[in-house]
């Protein structure tokens, strides 16, 4: 069967310290197709001299894809100071990221949420839309387990429906599912070109749900979750975009970078089925 493409989230990598040139040369040393940056490693980069020109080129010569960025923007913060300044942020990063070639980014609800409607959600999903997509860069609409507002995938689908943007896309991560209560039955019923990218790890029994964080995350196969089921219900929706690795394990003892992301690039073969 066809099987999905692979990214490396520069996530992994944290622990080593890795400039972004240096984060893109070990995921295409390991094998992966992709990788996921985070916005304050673009920063750095340009910061210490670096232009957007040479990361593009650094890039395409390594044969690597800018699958997706990693943003914070408070896009539907309760202030509206903060909701406007998030929304000028997002301005800014997005003509960063179409000049890079990086044609999404996450919109997690980031910020002061708590309280907030659905529908105001919703709202405000649309009016960023609005102003980036015009530059070619979508945002992919993440639900966090733990945000006070938009922590389950089906409110993200509702927030989606509601934003009155065409082909609104979702970021799915087993880990936010589990911790927010979402169901893989839910997900069955999502349609693949509703998804903009999915974020893939797994987690122990140990700590349990209530008190489990980012850091307890493991390699795909390794704790609990169905990581097959979870591949066969995507590949049933008829998706075939990224699978991106995201740990936040900070410490990986003697192994190096390479190494990590070798396993980790193992673990999709063995989990997901990729080639």
């Amino acid at each position: 069967m066809s099987t999905f493409r692979t990214a490396l989230n520069a996530s992994t990598l944290f622990p080593f310290r890795l400039t972004l040139p240096e984060q893109i040369r070990v995921a295409a040393e390991a094998g992966y197709e992709g990788i996921e940056f985070w916005m304050k490693d673009v920063d750095a980069y340009l910061e210490h001299g670096g232009t957007l020109a040479e990361l593009r080129r650094y890039a395409g010569d390594a044969g690597i894809v800018f699958a997706n960025a990693i943003a914070f923007w408070k896009w539907a913060d309760l202030d509206e100071r903060e909701r406007a300044g998030g929304l000028e942020l997002a301005v800014r990063e997005a003509e960063r990221l179409a000049e890079l070639g990086c044609f999404s980014a996450a919109a997690p609800p980031f910020g002061q949420v708590e309280g907030s409607s659905l529908e105001r959600i919703a709202d405000c999903y649309g009016e960023l839309a609005g102003r980036i997509r015009p530059l070619g860069v979508d945002p992919l609409l993440e639900f966090w387990g733990r945000a006070k507002a938009l922590s389950r995938l089906e409110e993200a689908i509702v927030v989606a429906d509601r934003s009155g943007v065409p082909e609104a896309k979702l970021l799915l991560d087993p880990f936010h599912m589990y911790t927010g209560g979402s169901s893989l039955e839910t997900l069955s019923r999502l349609s693949g070109d509703r998804i903009g990218i999915v974020h893939v790890n797994d987690y122990p029994a140990d700590p349990p749900r209530e008190t489990i964080q980012d850091r307890d995350r493991v390699f795909p196969g390794e704790g609990v979750f169905s990581g097959e089921r979870f591949a066969s219900t995507l590949h049933g929706a008829g998706y075939r975009g990224f699978v991106s690795l995201e740990l936040f394990i900070p410490d990986f003892g003697d192994r190096s970078a390479l190494e990590v992301a070798r396993r980790g690039l193992e673990a999709l073969k063995r989990i997901y089925g990729v080639q």
